[in-house]
């Protein structure tokens, strides 16, 4: 029993590589095509093959190299031509999704003129069937309303500006005029307390008690005009003087002026272990004497007798290019809501008392605006029971940093 594989052809290198393959082998392939590469591995051979007689096989077949060829040029052009359509449809996508958000493009540039501050800009308006369309209607009726809003605030304020200016005017007009009238009343008022004008020895002990209080109003409300004066130029923002004023030579005058007025008071100056160097600040020397003195009177007033009050000058840690005057008392302190409005013109935490002490309810508000002029900062530290320390920064100027 013999069996052999027969192959035409001769030695051409692109037959198929029949070497591994045996007649029985070939048999179970059981009529279906099989594939195998050529001797030369260049290309492959389709084969399929038919049994003739019992103990024949014949096997025939076809190269496939130009089949080969022709699907590797169609991959070729499939991967081509899909390259080039995934191109082409990114570029249209692109497109597409750019003109679509062009609205939102839009919005984002009205919103950035409108935080510059030009209110009168509006975003384009596209078809209220997308949702783009709808948003740049709502957006542009809400905007209206802003602008609405805000053009009502501006002339609200711009009403309120020209109403505070005209009443700051009147003020200062009023007080001026006022002068006069109340320099003559107290001028008659001491007149007749000392005897000048005949009536004092034999009036009527009632009618030189009532000459009294008219000398003691009049008295209080020049003390009110003079206030009401020096508000109304500091409203003006006039500049103030910028002359060296030593704070520790302002600060002892207070002491010694409020020891005079109040002997039995103890009220004491601290240059405290803070101090780098002397005490000196660019201002006017008189407006700064006016802060540290209403401050000091502030606490006398406000306080019980007997309680002591000290006036301190320091530097906080780390600035040493500002000075700390600091007015402080252990009286009764003050509760948090008369805090907050302690330097409100005419407000008086203790009315009655502000009142029989010949206060006029302008002292905080006039340091607060001399202060304010100087650029510095004034501060309120108290609570109920625990005093109260009124303390005022302003920037420093040193001997050695004057030209």
């Amino acid at each position: 029993d013999t069996s052999a594989i027969v192959q035409g052809g001769g030695g051409d290198g692109s037959l198929p590589d029949v070497s591994g393959i045996t007649p029985s082998s070939i048999g179970s392939y059981d009529d279906a095509p099989f594939t195998l590469p050529s001797r030369d591995g260049t290309t492959s051979w389709l084969l399929i093959s038919a049994d003739l007689t019992d103990s024949t096989v014949i096997t025939v077949g076809i190269d496939l190299s130009d089949d080969q060829r022709i699907l590797a040029r169609l991959i070729l052009v499939q991967l081509v031509v899909g390259a080039l359509v995934l191109v082409l449809l990114g570029v249209a996508g692109y497109v597409l999704v750019r003109n679509s958000l062009q609205p939102l493009v839009e919005v984002e540039h009205t919103a950035a003129a409108i935080a510059a501050g030009d209110l009168s800009r509006r975003v384009p308006e596209g078809d209220d069937r997308t949702e783009v369309g709808r948003l740049g209607r709502a957006l542009n009726g809400m905007l209206a309303r802003i602008e609405g809003a805000f053009q009502a605030q501006a002339a609200s304020e711009e009403q309120a500006r020209t109403s505070e200016g005209r009443m700051r005017r009147f003020v200062a007009d009023a007080s001026h005029e006022l002068r006069t009238p109340l320099t003559s009343i107290r001028g008659f008022a001491e007149l007749y307390r000392h005897g000048a004008s005949g009536g004092a020895g034999g009036d009527n002990p009632e009618t030189g008690r009532m000459m009294g209080r008219i000398e003691a109003e009049a008295t209080r409300m020049g003390a009110l005009v003079e206030d009401l004066l020096q508000l109304a130029r500091l409203d003006q923002h006039r500049p103030v003087e910028s002359l060296p004023v030593d704070l520790g030579e302002l600060a002892a005058d207070a002491v010694h002026d409020a020891r005079a007025v109040q002997p039995d008071r103890t009220v004491e100056l601290d240059l405290t272990d803070s101090l780098t160097d002397v005490p000196v600040v660019l201002g006017d020397e008189g407006r700064l004497r006016q802060v540290i003195g209403n401050l000091v009177t502030n606490a006398l007033t406000h306080t019980p007798p007997g309680t002591p009050v000290t006036v301190r000058l320091s530097e906080e840690p780390g600035d040493p290019d500002a000075v700390t005057v600091t007015v402080a008392d252990q009286g009764p302190g003050m509760s948090a809501e008369d805090a907050e409005r302690v330097f409100e013109r005419f407000y008086r935490a203790d009315a009655s008392r502000t009142r029989a002490a010949g206060g006029t309810g302008l002292g905080l508000s006039i340091v607060s605006s001399l202060v304010a002029a100087h650029h510095g900062t004034v501060t309120l530290t108290t609570a109920p029971g625990e005093g109260a320390a009124f303390a005022v920064r302003l920037p420093r100027s040193g001997p050695a940093g004057q030209d």
